[in-house]
């Protein structure tokens, strides 16, 4: 028997905080018992879990592991748009003027992610 990945663990400095805006992103739920002050928050999606957890010290340096997002039911641009809303940044525009291309954010503490187009703007 293999081992599974439970969830994705990232290091924070407010795991309430940075739990509420990736479920937003990813309309996933926090569990019930996860309260502002807590050291860790759970977020929970049908495609798996997030795991934060509070740590003394700040982000310090690019990301080693990011996640890779493609949107469901609107189109990559869309996508950046509503996600710069909800507070994050823009890091590297990598769209192409034939529509290929990602790009590349930031959340609210600053771990990159990146943005791809959906299946629909892939199959073109």
């Amino acid at each position: 028997m293999t081992s599974l990945i439970r969830h994705v663990t990232v290091d924070c400095t407010d795991a309430h905080r940075l739990a509420t805006f990736w479920a937003k992103v990813l309309g996933g739920s926090l569990a019930e018992d996860d309260v502002p002050g807590d050291p860790e928050a759970t977020v929970t999606t049908a495609a798996g879990a997030l795991l934060f957890i509070a740590v003394p010290e700040a982000k310090a340096g690019k990301n080693r592991l990011h996640l890779d997002l493609q949107p469901q039911d609107r189109g990559r641009d869309e996508e950046v748009e509503r996600l710069l809303a909800l507070g994050a940044t823009l890091v590297a525009d990598h769209r192409r003027p034939d529509g290929t291309g990602w790009a590349t954010m930031a959340d609210i503490e600053g771990n990159e992610f990146c943005v791809e187009r959906s299946a629909a703007e892939r199959a073109g």
